[in-house]
């Protein structure tokens, strides 16, 4: 009987199979050094100057502090945009916001991007997001993102979400997965008990996790615990609230640190934290440790941001010069985890930092590169070239080793490096510009159906929530403006 014979040795294959692949589905998790959990943490509007470890006059980081000391401290580590949603997308896709169409806060990532998250849920990670979103093109303080909207974090490779449009604070509103819940507390200390919990629950599963935990700290507005602004009474009541908010965050990266440790997987998560641009201007202190600029300038201020990778069985702790980029998140963990890009022949706008965690690298091989909304910067290791208005084609330079506060334009007075560095820039813009009109992807052009910026009081959804958001503080502002 030939035919029951192959039918037989089809099933007898069929579950060997599915139990080897079983077996090997159970190996690969955390016991497995290519293999790690990775948690990527992202402040909201936190300054490079704004931790212990950066000599802030007040603030006190223990915990950021505890982690720089045993990790890969950066002490040039940039954002991807000096504005929040473009180096969200950046973290998310490894290119330049203006290639995927984040031009600025409030716009939608392209949902023909490859994200990170996607990358490695196809891969076998199990992917959760928790927090500020932000990248559905929806403005105004934070609201949880409905379960019909199309940009929502499962759109983009995170099968677990509980997650808020824009910055949130305390005893905020998320959503799990499109259905609303309320929560008490700071908003720092509940999305890292939330991501602890989803990376507990993976672990019997044997599935490495991968988590991205977005703050909505320190962003305005501002509201801290009475405990947490004690330190600040001498300031005014929106410094207070902006540094008491930090203060719960760096507590919750003390509980996320502990809870891995608790879990017994410490030694192989990689947890890389940063913020998502610059510092606050009109706050006091001052928030970007003497550096020119605040968020929204591509000068240093508004585009340098602390940093740190923890991951103690692979990191070399110290403190590094080499300037990196959130550009580098997704080549870096890539090679990491061995997985291949989906799509290769999109251009990346960063390299893999694998190496620089054993050890010093020497002269970074890539430019850091910026476009946002007419401004312009391309950062060679020290040297930095940079335009305020890209259309009319003047670019300052300025040497960071020697000038760190962008006080001296070499333009005029070292015009070899002046000009190769305009000509590199010049070529990479020319790429971009392709890149934003769709030509990276297989129709070569871009989905008419993306949307444009608005805001959530104009989604007809959400009405249906005004007259008990109108009770909250958080919502005011926003919904008095409204009928």
């Amino acid at each position: 009987m030939p035919g029951r014979y192959v039918n037989a040795t089809f099933v007898i294959v069929l579950l060997v199979g599915l139990l080897l692949g079983q077996c090997s589905e159970a190996a690969v998790p955390q016991d497995s050094p290519n293999r790690p959990h990775i948690v990527l943490v992202m402040a909201d509007d936190q300054g490079w100057g704004q931790t212990g470890y950066n000599h802030h006059p007040l603030l006190k980081t223990p915990n950021l502090d505890a982690m720089a000391a045993n990790g890969l401290r950066f002490d040039r580590f940039y954002a991807g945009a000096p504005v929040c949603s473009p180096t969200r997308g950046s973290v998310l896709t490894g290119r330049a916001n203006d290639r995927i169409g984040v031009m600025s806060h409030g716009y939608a990532l392209r949902r023909q991007e490859t994200t990170i998250a996607k990358l490695l849920a196809d891969a076998g990670y199990a992917t959760g997001h928790f927090g500020k979103w932000h990248l559905n093109a929806l403005r105004g303080p934070g609201v949880p993102i409905l379960a019909s909207d199309d940009h929502h974090p499962g759109e983009f490779g995170f099968g677990t979400w509980i997650s808020v449009t824009n910055f949130f604070d305390r005893d905020p509103i998320l959503s799990r997965q499109g259905k609303f819940e309320e929560f008490k507390g700071d908003s720092s200390e509940i999305v890292v008990d939330l991501a602890l919990k989803f990376i507990s629950d993976q672990l019997p599963s044997g599935h490495p996790t991968f988590s991205v935990i977005w703050y909505g700290t320190p962003h305005s507005p501002f509201k801290a615990s009475e405990q947490d602004m004690a330190p600040f009474r001498g300031l005014d009541e929106t410094s207070r609230n902006h540094y008491g908010e930090l203060v719960a965050m760096d507590r919750s990266i003390g509980s996320l640190r502990s809870g891995l440790r608790d879990l017994g997987i410490a030694d192989n998560t990689l947890v890389w934290f940063c913020s998502d641009n610059g510092g606050l201007p009109k706050i006091k202190p001052e928030t970007v440790g003497g550096l020119r600029g605040n968020k929204g300038t591509i000068y240093e201020g508004g585009l340098r941001v602390p940093a740190i990778i923890e991951w103690p069985t692979h990191v070399e702790p110290r403190v590094t010069k080499y300037p990196a980029s959130v550009l580098d998140m997704v080549p870096t963990l890539l090679e990491i985890t061995s997985v291949q890009h989906a799509t290769p022949g999109r251009p990346l706008d960063g390299r893999s930092l694998v190496e620089l965690m054993q050890g010093e690298i020497g002269p970074r091989d890539q430019p850091i590169p910026f476009r946002h909304i007419g401004r312009a910067a391309w950062i060679d290791n020290h040297m930095k070239l940079l335009t305020t208005n890209l259309k009319s084609q003047k670019f300052e330079l300025y040497d960071l080793k020697l000038d760190p506060t962008e006080a001296n334009n070499l333009a005029d007075e070292d015009s070899a490096v002046f000009q190769r560095m305009k000509k590199q820039f010049l070529e990479w813009n020319e790429s971009v510009d392709q890149s934003f009109a769709g030509k990276d992807y297989p129709t070569g052009s871009v989905d008419p159906r993306e949307p444009q910026p608005r805001f959530w009081t104009d989604v007809e959804a959400y009405q249906p929530y005004f007259p008990a958001w109108r009770q909250r503080w958080e919502y005011q502002s926003r919904l008095s403006k409204r009928k």
